[in-house]
């Protein structure tokens, strides 16, 4: 999965990814109940994060494009 997303800094992206991954999977196991039964949890804790500098936000969102024929 791939998301571009602006976190305040002095709210942490640790926070950020922790509430995306919580509430998808609270909505996917509302969504799919059999979820609850087959999978223990859906997400791992970890992550990757990248910032993207100076990039245009034209230029990255391209790129995140380009990875759905991956």
């Amino acid at each position: 999965v791939h998301l571009l997303v602006e976190v305040d800094p002095q709210y942490g992206i640790h926070r950020a990814v922790r509430l995306i991954k919580g509430r998808s999977s609270r909505l996917l196991r509302d969504e799919y109940p059999w979820l609850k039964s087959r999978l223990p949890t859906l997400w791992t804790n970890s992550y990757f994060v990248s910032t993207v500098g100076g990039a245009p936000l034209k230029t990255v969102r391209q790129y995140i494009e380009n990875q759905k024929h991956v």
